[in-house]
């Protein structure tokens, strides 16, 4: 692949960590606006290189970064401001989204201690999340807001409540409009712990581990949803306005649409877990209504899912068997990997979809990188970089370097193979120098029409150290 290099042009400094970065067109303005969305609850928009507080709903969010009974986690949170989002006839309407984890809503977490696969104790593989009521990490939530005509944003609904287990694999980015469906689409984490231990992203009941269309269009008069976790807990006129696009899902970084022809390819990236980051790529798809999945769950009868997109987690990360990592007592330098759930993965092996692009956590190729974390994809089709028209850019949060201090986040890139067959990426050079301060790669995001590119960087991996974070412009 061509080897890019580009720059990085700073639009703003000495923020928050920077969760959501998107464009909008203001109700009488006749540009777009970049709006900056944090983790602590802070919401930004840039005019004339000014930055603006556009609303700041720090005090609905819940505590970040705070230690707990049996848990040190050093200020490292994944809960927070994780979404944003615009309705299509915002200019309209003044209609946005928002999806945060609430304050006062703690919990002691669903399991007492941490979790790990062993493939010879079935106990390991079948748990179950018990007592749902008290044992729980925090409730997030999504809101439909209006930007009132004297220019204030006010609360209109609550769409749905949502108790997670665990701190971590909420999803980010976790809002999007589809241009195909005018749905807004709602990304899902696999409620978090690692290797899920409950299995929730491939239960189809499970809210958590899918992508789900909401139709906002329909009112559902319910102005405080139930807290729930499952599909059929919630009431039927909110079942009526939400269908699943795909399960499977671990920790998704938004999802990114870009169009070709009459129809719109639709890009995801899954966090990995311990080997493989991976970006999958589809356009047909056939999601399917939630109270379909309600009924054949409530009949004990199978759900037509032909068409239905599965990303195959918990059984598959990416192209491989989700796998128990140990030392290797034969050779340090080496892993012993064992298949985890070797039943789940033969069962969903041929209805996952197969990524179009993989990169890993240990690669010794000199042109590829180690990686971290996936935490964004986005669709490329402007003309200002023409090594990068067409192709899907994504950002790791740091690349994982021996000798390298301090830390640098990854920019790279990949394309569609024409087969549709697992495809290559290529890394791009950055020109722009960090100094001795960490830049961690948290956030990717674009303009309307997907021609100007958007990095969001971090100085450190603790939402508790403050105004650390720099947005910037991909140019040439």
């Amino acid at each position: 692949m061509n080897k890019v290099k580009v720059r990085l042009q700073p639009i703003v400094g000495n923020i928050n960590l920077p969760t959501v970065l998107k464009t909008t067109i203001l109700p009488g303005d006749s540009k777009e606006t970049l709006f900056i969305a944090t983790q602590v609850g802070e919401i930004f928009y840039i005019r004339n290189r000014v930055i603006r507080t556009f609303l700041d709903i720090s005090s609905r969010i819940i505590k970040l970064g705070t230690s707990e009974p049996g848990v040190s986690r050093g200020g490292y949170d994944e809960r927070g401001l994780l979404g944003l989002a615009f309705h299509p006839k915002f200019y309209n309407n003044g209609l946005f989204y928002l999806h945060y984890s609430v304050a006062g809503t703690k919990g002691p977490g669903a399991l007492t201690k941490p979790f790990s696969p062993n493939p010879c104790d079935p106990k390991t593989l079948h748990l179950r999340w018990k007592n749902r009521e008290t044992q729980y990490d925090h409730i997030d939530t999504i809101e439909e807001w209006i930007l009132q005509s004297n220019g204030q944003p006010q609360q209109r609904r609550t769409l749905l409540n949502l108790k997670r287990p665990f701190f971590n694999h909420n999803g980010v980015n976790s809002l999007n409009f589809s241009p195909e469906t005018g749905k807004l689409v709602l990304t899902t984490g696999d409620g978090g712990s690692g290797n899920d231990p409950f299995n929730l992203s491939q239960n189809d009941m499970e809210i958590a581990g899918k992508i789900i269309e909401i139709d906002v269009v329909q009112n559902t008069f319910i102005q405080n949803p139930p807290v729930v976790t499952r599909f059929h807990e919630l009431p039927m006129p909110i079942q009526e306005t939400l269908t699943v696009i795909a399960k499977g899902v671990r920790n998704i970084p938004g999802i990114s649409y870009q169009r070709f022809y009459n129809q719109y390819i639709k890009y995801v990236g899954n966090v990995g877990q311990n080997l493989v980051e991976s970006i999958f790529s589809f356009i047909q798809n056939k999601p399917i209504p939630v109270t379909d999945l309600v009924q054949a769950y409530l009949m004990k009868s199978e759900v037509n899912d032909e068409g239905f997109i599965n990303f195959g987690w918990r059984a598959w990360e990416g192209v491989f068997p989700t796998p128990v990592i140990k030392d290797c007592s034969g050779n340090p330098t080496l892993d012993e990997k064992t298949i985890a759930y070797y039943d789940e993965a033969v069962k969903c092996s041929i209805k996952r979809l197969q990524p179009m692009t993989c990169y890993y956590h240990k690669d010794s190729r000199p042109d590829k990188f180690r990686g971290t974390a996936l935490t964004g994809v986005q669709a490329y089709i402007g003309n200002s970089i023409p090594s990068l028209t067409g192709s899907v850019v994504f950002t790791d949060l740091a690349q994982k370097v021996e000798s390298q201090s301090p830390t640098r986040g990854v920019l790279a890139y990949t394309t569609i193979r024409p087969d549709c067959k697992l495809n290559d990426f290529s890394m791009i050079q950055t020109d722009y120098d960090f100094g001795s301060q960490s830049a961690y790669y948290v956030s990717l995001g674009t303009n309307l029409d997907q021609t100007t590119l958007y990095l969001g960087v971090y100085g450190s991996m603790k939402v508790t150290d403050y105004n650390q974070g720099t947005v910037f412009e991909i140019i040439p």
